[in-house]
């Protein structure tokens, strides 16, 4: 019996949504081979509500297992709106569960991070074969210890970290890095570690100015001291306050991140040269390393067996070493913190690196 397979990619890019799709659909050349046709949906949801679909040849996977990016292209179609109907009067669960009848769709495979996820279970409790694959350079999607494109980010911001410790020690500078994980701090944990950070900053652990302070005067005799924040950290007072308050006393401040703030105040109470980078983007861009290349694979080949299992309504998953599957039901909606207890920080902290807690 012929399969048609939809597939999409959803929200940021990151290094290996190529690698995943490449995995996916050569081992169901392999398990079906011409019974079986792939659906590539342009633009991530936005495709599949507005019917932007081709269908794919076995041709157009060859080559991409390097290539950074996307081939479907992605777009961000928050979740919470998918229930709303907004000015252009499109119902979007309906229209994406047109689009699955039309395309004559078997199964939809959909590659993204927390959002995507929890679309993607929307759409199975509305009847549809959905699979799961977990994307996101943050590394904080819950039920799988580690997301394809993270490890790809891991070393490109300990490059950054790297490269910022010549600068720092020939100016006698603090230098301040801020690392993409607007909710998680996992990417900061392992970059900083890697990269030999002085100061980490996570929003688990709410930070004491004071204490960072403190910790690069501690320093003083080594010239500099390099922090690594996560985008989302934010101090013990904030950490007080709801999140939509904290993002209304920053937009007073002019700031969009904790980091600029730090930098100033690290400035101002040491009285020592202070400097922000920002790798911003760079971090989901390029290549997927050869870690983030054989995930990937391995991660689109489980795909393809629950597929020709007719096992849906999962999200594919790392689970003690093994890729297995999650119900996506159990994974939607969650984000998977950073334990304050976590073994990376009491390492970090054995080496005399601060977190300002």
């Amino acid at each position: 019996m012929k399969k048609r397979i939809g597939i999409l990619t959803s929200g940021g890019d990151c290094p290996g949504l190529n690698a995943t799709i490449r995995g996916v659909a050569k081992a169901c050349y392999e398990k079906f081979g011409e019974d079986v046709q792939i659906v590539g949906i342009e633009d991530g949801y936005y495709g599949l509500i507005n019917n932007m679909c081709k269908e794919m040849k076995q041709s157009d996977f060859s080559g991409i297992l390097t290539t950074g990016g996307t081939i479907f292209g992605t777009k961000r179609t928050p979740f919470k709106k998918m229930q709303v109907i907004e000015e252009d009067n499109v119902d979007k669960v309906k229209a994406m569960k047109e689009t699955y009848k039309k395309q004559k769709l078997d199964c939809l495979l959909t590659l993204g991070g927390n959002g995507t996820h929890k679309t993607a279970n929307l759409l199975s409790t509305e009847g549809l074969n959905v699979i799961g694959l977990p994307k996101t350079i943050d590394n904080d999607i819950w039920g799988t210890s580690v997301t394809f494109g993270f490890h790809t980010a891991v070393d490109t911001a300990t490059d950054v970290i790297d490269r910022l410790h010549s600068t720092a020690n020939s100016h006698g500078r603090i230098l301040v890095a801020e690392i993409m994980g607007n909710k998680a701090g996992w990417l900061t944990l392992y970059s900083g570690i890697a990269g030999g950070a002085d100061m980490i900053v996570i929003p688990e652990i709410p930070y004491d100015i004071e204490k960072l302070a403190a910790a690069c005067e501690k320093r003083e005799s080594k010239g500099f001291s390099i922090l690594a924040v996560a985008e989302g950290a934010f101090d013990k007072e904030e950490a007080k306050l709801k999140k939509k308050e904290r993002a209304r006393l920053r937009a007073e401040q002019g700031l969009t991140t904790a980091t600029p703030r730090i930098a100033k105040q690290i400035e101002e109470l040491t009285g020592r040269e202070t400097r922000v980078c920002v790798p911003g983007h760079m971090l989901r861009g390029g290549s997927p390393s050869a870690y983030d290349r054989v995930l990937a694979t391995k991660f689109g080949v489980h795909a393809a067996e629950l597929i020709a299992a007719d096992k849906y309504g999962y999200a594919v998953a790392m689970i003690n070493e093994v890729v297995s599957e999650n119900p996506l039901s159990e994974v939607a909606g969650k984000t998977k913190f950073v334990p304050a207890d976590h073994q990376l920080v009491k390492t970090a902290k054995a080496l005399g690196v601060a977190f300002g807690d």
